[in-house]
This record gives structure tokens, C-alpha cells and sequence, in this order.
């Protein structure tokens, strides 16, 4: 387990380089709703929220090994639907339209 600290007065403490799989359970088992993210010097390089993980984890390009430090530094950015033309419409794939 890469828990840094247990619990600190802003939150508990991770390692960057661990992944959003594992983080997601302890967020959940800690019941927390967001990690302070150190690297290996115990130097705080951010925190993340279980929403943003969230986001990450459902996407298409999503794999059980991404890292923390790659979803804070944004070299993981998960993709963005674009519109697609059809039937002269544009519109994007998961995305419904509600009609008058």
C-alpha cells in the first residue's frame, strides 16, 4: 500500500505513483471524497477528488495501470466525443436530444 500518512488535517495522503484503481478503494473504504497526492519524497504534488477519478476510470482509454502523477500531470486526458453528422445533424455519440 502506498498510504503516505494516515490522516492529516486536509485529508488523507497517497503516493502519486499509485493507481486510480487502487485509489478508488481506499477513497471508498477511508469514505473520503478526496486524496492529497505526494511524490516519493513526500513533497505534495496535488490532490484529486473521486469525481475526476471517476471521469478518468469510465473512460475508452482507461487502463488498470494508469498512475495518479498521469491524470494530475494531464497526460492522460480521456477523450472527447465529437459530433458526427447525421441525417444533415450533428451529433454526438451518448448524447440524447430531447425534440419539441
Amino acid at each position: 500500500m502506498t498510504v503516505v500518512d494516515d490522516m492529516d488535517a486536509s485529508g488523507l495522503r497517497v503516493r502519486d505513483d499509485m493507481t486510480v484503481e487502487v485509489a478508488l478503494a481506499v477513497m471508498a473504504g477511508a469514505r473520503v471524497e478526496h486524496l492529497l497526492l505526494c511524490d516519493g519524497d513526500d513533497q505534495r504534488t496535488g490532490s484529486i477528488t473521486r469525481a475526476e477519478l471517476g471521469v478518468h476510470r469510465t473512460s475508452s482509454a482507461y487502463t488498470d495501470r494508469l498512475r495518479l502523477r498521469d491524470v494530475l500531470d494531464g497526460s492522460f486526458t480521456p477523450p472527447v466525443p465529437r459530433p458526427v453528422a447525421a441525417g444533415g445533424r450533428l451529433r454526438a455519440p451518448g448524447v440524447l436530444a430531447l425534440s419539441r
